[in-house]
C-alpha cells in the first residue's frame, strides 16, 4: 500500500506542518512519498517518517507519469493549485483527498471542507490538514510536527559558531525577527527587535545570534548591532538552524517557518504574532516546550502581513511581555497561553 502527500506550495511552515498528514497515513499506508518543491527539499530531507521525497521540477507529463508508474493507491494534496491537484489525477491514483468548493475540486474524489469555511477560526493547521487523512480514515494522536536532524546539520551547526568566536559550551539565545515576506524588507522596524534582544541576553544570561536569510542580512545586521549580538543571517542551512535550536536555551521568533522548525526539534520557543490579523490559535508553534506572545498595537483591519503599510505593531511590541514568556519556558513552564 502506498500514498502520496503533494505539499509543493506555501512557505517552510505549510510543509513543516503537513508532516503530521504524513505520520497519520503511515498507520495504514507501508510507504509513504512526499512530492514537494525545490525550494522545501530541505524541510523533508530527514524526515524518518516518508520512504521518499521527490521533488516537483520538470514538465508535468514526466511528473505525472513518474507517479503512474510507482502505483500509488492513494494521495493527499494539502496545498492545492490546478497543477497539484491534477498530478494525482492524471498518475491515476484512485483515492485522491483535496479541498473542495475550488475550481479543481472535481479531480479530487475525498473532498474535505477546510474548517475556517464553516465558521472554525480556532483549530490548529495541523489539525485542518489532517481532515485530509481522515478522509481516508487515516489519523494520528500525535500533530506534533516533525524535523528530525542528522549529524551533518549538528556539524554545520558547530562550524556556524566556530566562525563567530562562540564556544562550543558557552549558552546562546536565538532571536529571529523576520517573517520571511519579501516586500516587507525595506519597511521592517528593527529598533525595538534590537531593544527585544538586548533584554533576552540579559535574562537568559546568555550571547544572542540573531539568525535569517540571507536576504534579511541588512536587518539581523542592525537588531545585531542594537542587542549587542551577532548576525548569523544566511550562515545556516535549514539544517543547521535546527540544530542551533536544538542547542539554544530559548528561541525567540516571529511566526515564521523557522519559529515551527524550533519547536519541533523541542527548542524552548516563544512565537511573537504581532499583527492583530494573526491567528496564533491556528499557527501557534507546536513542541513540548511552546509559548505565544499575541499583539497589543491597535492595527486597523486591514493591515495585514502582507500589505501592512508600516508594521507599526513591530515598532510598539510589548518586549516585557515577550521576555514574561521567555522567562515561564526558562522557569520549565510547557504550554503558556496566549
Amino acid at each position: 500500500m502506498k500514498a502520496l502527500v503533494v505539499c509543493t506550495g506555501g512557505g517552510i511552515g505549510d510543509v513543516l506542518l503537513a508532516t503530521p498528514v504524513m505520520r497519520a497515513l503511515g498507520t495504514r499506508y507501508e510507504h509513504v512519498v512526499a512530492l514537494t518543491a525545490p525550494r522545501h527539499r530541505d524541510v523533508l530531507a530527514n524526515q524518518t517518517l516518508l520512504s521518499e521525497v521527490w521533488v516537483d521540477e520538470g514538465g508535468f507529463a514526466a511528473q505525472a507519469a513518474r507517479i503512474a508508474a510507482y502505483g500509488f493507491d492513494a494521495a493527499v494534496v494539502t496545498w492545492a493549485t490546478l497543477r497539484s491537484a491534477a498530478l494525482p489525477f492524471v498518475g491515476r491514483i484512485p483515492l485522491r483527498a483535496g479541498q473542495a468548493r475550488r475550481t479543481y475540486s472535481a479531480l479530487f474524489n475525498r473532498r474535505v471542507v477546510v474548517r475556517s469555511e464553516r465558521g472554525d477560526r480556532d483549530s490548529h493547521w495541523t489539525q485542518i490538514l489532517l481532515d485530509f487523512a481522515r478522509a481516508l480514515d487515516c489519523d494520528t494522536d500525535d500533530a506534533t510536527p516533525a524535523f528530525p536532524l542528522d549529524p551533518r546539520a549538528y556539524a554545520e551547526a558547530a562550524d556556524v559558531l566556530a566562525a563567530v568566536h562562540v564556544d562550543a559550551a558557552a549558552p546562546f539565545a536565538l532571536l529571529h525577527p523576520t517573517r520571511g515576506i519579501a516586500a516587507a524588507r525595506a519597511r521592517w522596524p528593527t529598533a525595538r527587535l534590537g531593544e527585544l534582544g538586548r533584554a533576552l541576553g540579559e535574562v537568559c544570561g546568555a550571547r544572542v545570534l540573531v539568525t535569517g536569510a540571507a536576504d534579511d542580512a541588512a536587518i539581523a545586521e542592525r537588531v545585531a548591532r542594537d542587542a549587542g549580538g551577532t548576525s548569523i543571517a544566511g550562515r545556516t542551512s535549514l539544517g543547521a538552524f535546527g540544530a542551533l535550536a536544538a542547542r539554544a536555551r530559548v528561541v525567540v521568533a516571529m511566526d515564521s517557518g523557522p519559529m515551527h522548525v524550533a519547536a519541533a526539534v523541542g527548542a524552548p520557543t516563544v512565537g511573537i504574532f504581532a499583527l492583530a490579523s494573526d491567528e496564533p490559535r491556528r499557527w501557534a508553534p507546536l513542541g513540548p516546550r511552546t509559548a505565544v506572545v499575541t499583539g497589543t498595537y491597535p492595527c486597523p483591519p486591514a493591515h495585514r502581513k502582507e500589505t501592512c503599510p508600516d508594521f507599526a505593531c513591530i515598532a510598539n511590541l510589548d518586549v516585557a511581555r515577550v521576555i514574561d514568556a521567555v522567562g515561564g519556558l526558562l522557569r520549565g513552564g510547557t504550554e503558556l497561553p496566549a
